[in-house]
This record gives structure tokens, sequence and C-alpha cells, in this order.
């Protein structure tokens, strides 16, 4: 997913206020719904979520208003009714930052569930190679 730094993003000094970024991932996630596993957040989401059950991230480098952020998502693991993903913002070859999370698939109760038999198998088939 491609990001400008808007100035939305940004603090008085033009640097992005790291709660902007997690919008970011945010953002990047729904576009991985929708593009990757085909099933965009408005068919679920009311009904169904995925809400982030862990999260770690690491800030690397600032980022300014105007640079423009490429972000990667990665699946690392799937399991029954949650998925692990790494997420990188790079900066032509400068890390911004990294991240790593699970997401939970979850009913209108907030209870897991398992994943459609349709969406594992998309997930599974976007897992990243073993190293």
């Amino acid at each position: 997913m491609k990001q400008k730094v808007l100035f939305k993003h940004c603090d008085p000094a033009g640097i992005v206020f790291f709660p902007r970024y997690f919008e970011m991932m945010n953002d990047c996630v729904e576009t991985f719904f929708s593009e990757v596993l085909e099933w965009p957040f408005e068919e679920f989401i009311g009904r169904e979520g995925v809400p982030t059950a862990a999260i770690e991230t690491r800030f690397t480098a600032p980022s300014l208003h105007g640079d423009h952020l490429v972000i990667a998502l990665d699946v690392e693991h799937v399991g029954r009714t949650s998925f692990t993903y790494r997420m990188t913002a790079w900066c032509g070859d400068e890390k911004r930052f990294e991240t790593k999370a699970r997401l939970v698939f979850v009913n209108d109760s907030g209870r897991p569930q398992p994943w459609p038999e349709a969406i594992r198998a998309k997930l599974e088939a976007a897992l990243e190679p073993a190293a």
C-alpha cells in the first residue's frame, strides 16, 4: 500500500504523530482484506469483526510531511480463529516502522470463531514462505 504523509498525520514539527501510524496500519489491513482476501470490511463488520488482540511496533526513523511510504503486510501464521502478520513501512530504502500483530475473527458477541473456509484458504495462500 502506498501512503503519502499528509498534514493530518503530523505534529506541529511536521513529523508523523505515532498514533497516526496505527491508523495507516489499519488502512493497510483493510486494504489487505479487500484486495487480497476479496472480503471488504463493509461485507462483514457490524455482524462480525477482526479486532487486534496483540500488537508490537518498533519505530525506526521519523516520517515527515510529504514523504511517500510503502507499507507491506505479510501473513506469518494462520490459526483457527486468528492470524498473525508483520507489517513494514519504507520510505525509499529507509525503514520507518515494523509491527507484528494478531487479528482475531469474532462474532457479533465478540467471541472468537473459525475463519470461513474460503477466507482461511486465502490467508494460507498469502503465508510467507518459511525461511
